[in-house]
């Protein structure tokens, strides 16, 4: 291991955390303010007792919401504590950091004002939200948090001045518990892209198949932040299909090294291997059905 690979290293792992970390700081904000001024009563109102309906609207949330993926976690978690059903939660959390407008306008710019991978994108992310939802809702029947605890902490303070001071020191303990398994995954995320070998990964990503794994595998690795991806995806448009720069733009988004430690800090680590397997399968299957 010699001093350029570490600088390397050092400089990679920099650039994720000042990337990640507004987005985090937007999350857990969110989050303190659901916590003190959003009550299980009113959740019960918002979501739609249909299990369909509640999965669409969540989409919908999820579409006007501009957040990454990692953001979005401790989002979900404290919607999933104040009694929002997993498979809604899911929905939004997936659909969020690819379905919003931001990220849709960026992948338009990005290859060239193109709409068709903004439509494959879009289209394939929407595909795969309602199919993991389905899978959830089906499999899972419990809220599968660690900390099941965590949204059912009591509030005695009515004044807004209190509410106010509850949220920003829920918010500064959110930070910190989240803020560690950011850390630690941008660490690795970094430290794979700097010893693993893009070349060895471009040799073997060839095939239909291959090219599709590779590229997922590349974007869970490189743990890009969703708004940017894109342009990195761009870069590659000599050397892979569309089928493949599809299934990096939608499985990066969706799952990478950053938040894989994010959720396995926030939910049971069953629960987080069997998504990601139902999100690769899903991601996979159907850019190779739809896209050539």
């Amino acid at each position: 291991m010699n001093y350029q690979a570490l600088l390397q290293m050092n400089t990679i792992f920099i650039s994720i955390l000042i990337e990640s970390l507004p987005f985090i700081l937007l999350g857990v904000l969110i989050s303190g303010i659901i916590q003190m001024f959003v009550s299980e009563e009113m959740i019960a109102k918002i979501i739609p007792k249909n299990p369909v309906l509640s999965v669409l609207y969540a989409i919908g949330a999820g579409v006007l919401f501009l957040a990454c993926e990692c953001g979005i976690v401790p989002i979900t978690r404290r919607l999933i504590a104040k009694g929002v059903p997993l498979s809604a939660a899911i929905a939004f959390m997936l659909s969020a950091p690819i379905l919003n407008p931001i990220v849709l306008f960026s992948t338009y710019i990005a290859f060239g004002n193109s709409w068709s991978m903004v439509f494959y994108r879009g289209g394939i992310a929407f595909l795969v939200v309602i199919i993991i939802a389905c899978i959830l809702s089906f499999q899972f029947k419990t809220n599968q948090l660690k900390h099941d605890h965590i949204g059912h902490t009591h509030h005695h303070s009515h004044t807004f001045t209190d509410k106010v001071k509850g949220m920003f020191r829920h918010s500064i303990e959110e930070f910190f518990s989240v803020g560690k398994y950011l850390i630690i995954g941008a660490l690795l995320a970094a430290a794979i892209q700097t010893f693993l070998k893009t070349s060895l990964l471009l040799e073997i990503g060839q095939g239909n198949l291959s090219g599709n794994v590779v590229m997922m595998a590349l974007s869970y690795v490189m743990s890009l932040c969703s708004q940017a991806d894109a342009f990195v995806a761009s870069s590659f448009r000599s050397t892979f299909s569309t089928s493949s720069l599809v299934a990096f733009l939608v499985f990066g988004a969706m799952f990478d090294i950053k938040n894989t430690i994010m959720l396995l800090g926030t939910f049971k680590t069953k629960f987080v291997l069997c998504l990601m397997a139902y999100i690769f399968i899903s991601v996979l299957g159907l850019t190779l059905l739809f896209i050539s």
